[in-house]
């Protein structure tokens, strides 16, 4: 047998948002014993996802295999010049390919394209693979704190790249750092949380990242 067929496009196709939903449920459950509420996170997040269609200033893909879905990702504006990479994932059955590495790669392009200075992600400390990826193009680990979400105790992590340099965020952010660009429009106004509690409040910074 040759080589999969790997293929990375636009989200956009009938069935696209509803398989992200559901393959996010389904992984996470067997994985790690999530409950249905972080499904419904990230139902909510896909929801808003779809809300902006159409702006310049966000950007998702589905990774297929032999042209099946196999993975997925999101990169979506979070405040003044950050970009946020959201909800990624790669089925079990197709790990092995580096398809988590190509889909963030795409997101950090399209960040970088789009003129933002940095992006921020929330993760858990249980997604090992995930968090190699991250670290090995530069996102450094800047705040994590201890909660209770989906039924189970975990240690939220929120990892940033610096965009515009090229380089590394430093672990404790300079106070009053402001970026040089305006907020897209419709994203918050206000500057990065300053703690992973607050990431972890509300609607969360973004869903646990595989």
């Amino acid at each position: 047998m040759g080589e999969p067929q790997v293929v990375l496009r636009p989200i956009g196709r009938p069935g696209d948002l509803g398989w992200m939903v559901r393959a996010h449920g389904e992984i996470y459950a067997a994985e790690y014993g999530w409950d249905t509420s972080f499904e419904a996170l990230v139902a909510r997040i896909v929801a808003d996802f779809a809300a902006g269609a159409g702006s310049s200033w966000q950007a998702g893909w589905i990774a297929e295999v032999d042209g099946r879905r196999a993975g997925c990702v999101l990169c979506v504006p979070a405040g003044e010049a950050t970009a946020q990479l959201r909800i990624l994932l790669v089925d079990p059955a197709a790990r092995g390919h580096g398809i988590g590495a190509r889909l963030v790669d795409a997101c950090v392009e399209f960040a970088r394209g789009a003129g933002y200075a940095r992006m921020r992600l929330w993760t858990n400390h249980p997604l090992v693979a995930a968090r190699h990826i991250y670290t090995a193009r530069g996102f450094v680990l800047v705040e994590e704190e201890p909660h209770r979400s989906y039924g189970a105790d975990l240690i939220g992590q929120v990892y940033e790249l610096d965009l515009q340099a090229g380089g590394r965020i430093p672990a404790k952010r300079l106070a009053g750092r402001r970026p040089g660009r305006a907020a897209p429009p419709g994203s918050d106004s206000g500057s990065n949380p300053t703690s992973a509690s607050r990431a972890s409040q509300t609607s969360r910074l973004n869903a646990p990242s595989r």
